[in-house]
């Protein structure tokens, strides 16, 4: 959307657009005098804007038809018990998928970003003929302090190489290595969970991106007060069964996580490894590990 945005705040509320399709408004916000909403598709996971007036909330679905989409279904079950506090929520696909899902965490850093890795993403886009799948977890905090790095990223999106979700990381990020993961994180005491959700969104609209209904918690780490504060904001926790540099090995429906800011450079490796040797991996839009069938889109990655 890019520009000013004022107002910024959490709303659940279902609709229908001008053809009449099931759309969920999940945040309201004002650009330029107008009101918008962030809405979601239930059947699909794509998130969009739109302005205020375009949407009909007389026409609601019944609460029934609503939470038997994908979309709910998936947040009450990656929100719900037995809790762990470390990762929690969706780490491999809800249902069998020939192809994995590549994520990205974009943590707070001063080193350059991997650019080695993301250009080779994008180049097997030339193989495939169509845009590379994969999701970029932000924090505000690299946002903002990278723009110039984000721009490319953007250019890569712009010209058909890169096909990213955007998925909110949190923006500050807290992290001290010398305190229990109970205390650490977003769990860190005087933490406004919500301000560090919707900072970050409100900061990706003001820079052009469009944010889905995904979180990733930083280090993975929540409890089940923060779990319930998400599902309140409407967002689907996102985990790893194969975090790279910890040297787990990525299988058929994989949610795999590697950091693309320069902090990790084994997962970098052995991502790179993966994207140069490995001709049988499918690379999957992060939604499809949510919607049966939904694993046609996919881009095969071959040398």
């Amino acid at each position: 959307m890019g520009g000013q945005i004022t107002g910024y705040r959490s709303v659940f509320k279902p609709g229908r657009d001008p053809s009449g399709s099931i759309r969920v408004a999940i945040r309201q916000f004002e650009s330029n005098a107008v009101t918008h909403f962030l809405l979601v598709d239930p059947f699909t996971l794509e998130t969009s804007l739109a302005r205020a007036a375009a949407i009909d909330f007389s026409r609601e679905p019944s609460p029934a038809a609503l939470h038997d989409t994908p979309f709910l279904k998936a947040l009450d079950r990656h929100t719900s018990p037995p809790y762990k506090l470390q990762n929690h929520g969706a780490r491999h696909t809800d249902f069998p998928v020939n192809g994995m899902f590549l994520t990205v965490d974009m943590c707070p850093s001063r080193r350059p970003f991997e650019k080695e890795f993301f250009t080779a993403v994008a180049g097997l886009s030339r193989q495939n003929g169509r845009a590379m799948p994969l999701a970029i977890a932000m924090t505000g905090n690299w946002l903002e302090s990278h723009r110039d790095e984000l721009g490319w990223l953007k250019n890569q999106v712009a010209q058909g190489k890169l096909a990213i979700t955007w998925v909110n990381h949190s923006y500050n990020h807290f992290y001290d290595p010398k305190t229990p993961l109970e205390r650490n994180f977003l769990l860190a005491p005087g933490t406004d969970f919500a301000q560090e959700v919707l900072a970050t969104e409100r900061l990706m609209l003001e820079n052009g991106l469009t944010p889905s209904p995904f979180f990733r918690f930083p280090g993975l780490v929540a409890d089940r007060h923060l779990l319930a504060k998400l599902k309140e904001l409407a967002l689907i926790p996102i985990g790893s069964d194969a975090w790279l540099a910890k040297g787990e090995t990525p299988q058929s429906g994989s949610i795999i996580l590697v950091h693309g800011n320069g902090n990790e450079p084994p997962g970098i490796a052995a991502a790179l490894k993966i994207l140069r040797e490995n001709h049988g991996v499918r690379l999957l839009p992060l939604r499809a590990a949510f919607i049966q069938g939904a694993h046609g889109e996919a881009g095969r990655m071959k040398e």
